[in-house]
């Protein structure tokens, strides 16, 4: 018999049971930059934006069909999904792609690792669901310090490479901004993460294929007027990105917990940087990189994974809260 109480030591699964899922899913969302990359040559980043969201659409509802769900049917519930569908999927997406066609994909991927970071001061000063503490203010000055980093903003120029890097970060700000809404309004309701991130997509590819014909000012092209290089991006953006690996993503939270499974926010940028080394010979300089160490090192400390261990205690023990699909 063991010298630790099985009262104090929760079963964990073994890491051959989340680990390749995480990998996976750090894999697809870290690959999701280049694919947008690919994407913008051929559309505009409104249109990439609308198949991005169309396709993850048709997955979500397809998954909802096997599992016999049902969509959401409460008005508030569609409210509340309707403006989380434009600031956490039609803005950002359209965001990065217009961000991604003035700066190279890894950098857009480094630049999404800053939504930890917004997600902690809009949560505690706007939505007021979170409190600060000393160790949270410490990650987020150490983050703000690596976002300036990554920046290069004793070098600044102005220019399409600020301008694009300007957008990622504001995309990165809507994602900070859509976390602790959903937390606020949707996250206690019992409809299942599927449903709700149905909901959402749909939502966005309403308003996405109203605004993208009146912004562009044309018509959306036909698919067969499009490389297959381009129309496999959009699918791999909305089928794998925001269909498969969300049912990923939830196998993982209720195998590990979200905490853990957060975890996931710190591989991506490794991902981003390799596909766009590799496949699109895009080029780093020295100081992005370590800004986003950085700005990752800020995030841990922010979301207390560094720091000193503690004594396990009934409150540590306690189940995980509902997270945020």
């Amino acid at each position: 018999m063991s010298g630790v109480s099985t009262l104090t030591t929760p079963d964990k699964p073994p890491v051959r049971a989340w680990l390749p899922t995480m990998m996976t899913l750090a894999a697809i969302w870290g690959c999701s930059f280049l694919f947008i990359s690919v994407g913008v040559r051929e559309l505009h980043p409104l249109y990439l934006a609308l198949g991005r969201v169309l396709a993850g659409s048709a997955v979500l509802v397809a998954f909802l069909v096997i599992k016999r769900e049902s969509l959401p049917r409460e008005p508030r519930i569609w409210a509340h999904t309707f403006v989380l569908g434009a600031i956490g999927s039609a803005i950002p997406w359209t965001l990065f792609g217009y961000g991604e066609q003035r700066v190279p994909s890894l950098l857009a991927g480094i630049w999404n690792g800053i939504t930890p970071l917004i997600v902690l001061p809009v949560a505690v000063l706007v939505f007021r669901t979170e409190k600060f503490t000393v160790q949270r203010v410490i990650g987020l000055l150490v983050g703000f310090v690596g976002m300036m980093v990554v920046l290069g903003a004793w070098n600044l120029q102005g220019g399409a490479d600020l301008t694009g890097q300007i957008l990622c970060m504001a995309a990165a700000v809507f994602y900070g901004i859509a976390v602790p809404y959903q937390k606020r309004f949707v996250a206690g309701s019992k409809l299942s993460g599927t449903a709700l991130s149905a909901g959402l997509l749909l939502c966005a590819t309403v308003q996405l294929a109203i605004v993208a014909p009146i912004a562009t000012g044309e018509a959306p092209p036909m698919p067969w007027t499009l490389s297959p290089e381009v129309i496999g991006s959009v699918l791999a953006l909305g089928g794998l990105g925001s269909g498969v690996a969300f049912v990923l993503s939830m196998r993982n939270i209720r195998l590990i917990g979200a905490s853990m499974s957060s975890m996931v926010t710190y591989l991506m940028p490794i991902f981003a940087i390799a596909v766009g080394v590799l496949v699109l010979d895009e080029h780093l300089t020295w100081y992005q990189p370590v800004g986003a160490l950085v700005v990752l090192t800020g995030v841990a400390v922010s979301q207390g994974i560094l720091r000193r261990p503690v004594r396990a205690s009934k409150k540590s023990l306690e189940p995980a809260a509902a997270p945020v699909p």
